[in-house]
């Protein structure tokens, strides 16, 4: 199996089978949308279709906007549209996906990329929870109870993909907080990577950084170029 096949094996048969806490729901584009499956299967058939072996870097989970509608993490579909692979019917602007194909773009463009990184989610599966009349994303740390919930998935999903020609030297966190302390003791009780490396998550930078977003670009290029050889 190729990379690309691997990814989209897994995405195709995740499944919750936790409880999840009054309010929350799950998230899974992959059983939602069956146009979600055909535009991930294009995507990584594009990038991934290979046997070459990828550093991680690991975001929070699935959001509406970005991977929640293209089943690509920070990936909305305008920049699916940049990478040669337009979607039709409905658009979706996620400014954590700018961040991304800046920083792509900045490293030497989505083939060159892709071919050295695999972006994915500590959690694969998204969640969102209703307030009032509105529906908004829901992270896996948000409450004691959906961690709880959501661990046996977490730590499925972690086996799976270390499963594959990936590195265990080297990872990398988006998010210093929350994101970043979850897999530190993931990491210490597990022993999944040699090196975990927390970076500032792209919504942070994009919602509160966005005058300083190139600082971040080269901070995480800087992270990358240390650990280049690993």
């Amino acid at each position: 199996m190729t990379f690309a096949d691997r990814i989209i094996a897994f995405n195709t048969s995740l499944s919750f089978e936790g409880k999840l806490p009054a309010g929350i729901r799950v998230m899974n584009p992959f059983q939602n949308n069956k146009e979600i499956v055909g535009i991930m299967t294009a995507f990584y058939k594009k990038f991934y279709d290979d046997h070459q072996p990828r550093q991680i870097i690991f975001g929070i989970n699935p959001g509406r906007l970005g991977s929640g509608s293209t089943g690509v993490p920070f990936t909305d579909t305008q920049r699916m549209a940049t990478v040669g692979l337009e979607i039709k019917g409905f658009k979706t602007h996620e400014p954590s996906s700018v961040f991304i194909y800046d920083l792509i773009k900045a490293y030497g463009g989505p083939e060159k990329f892709y071919k050295k990184f695999y972006i994915t989610s500590i959690c694969p599966l998204g969640f969102t929870a209703v307030k009032g009349e509105k529906e908004v994303n829901y992270n896996y740390y948000d409450s004691a109870a959906l961690t709880k919930a959501a661990t046996p998935l977490i730590l499925s999903a972690m086996a799976t993909q270390l499963a594959w020609p990936v590195s265990r030297q080297i990872c990398y966190c988006m998010g210093t907080g929350k994101n970043a302390a979850f897999l530190q003791g993931l990491n210490q009780q597990h022993h999944f990577f040699e090196h975990m490396v927390p970076l500032e998550h792209p919504r942070f930078v994009m919602q509160y950084k966005s005058k300083t977003k190139d600082e971040y670009i080269k901070k995480y290029l800087d992270a990358f170029r240390e650990y280049d050889k690993l």
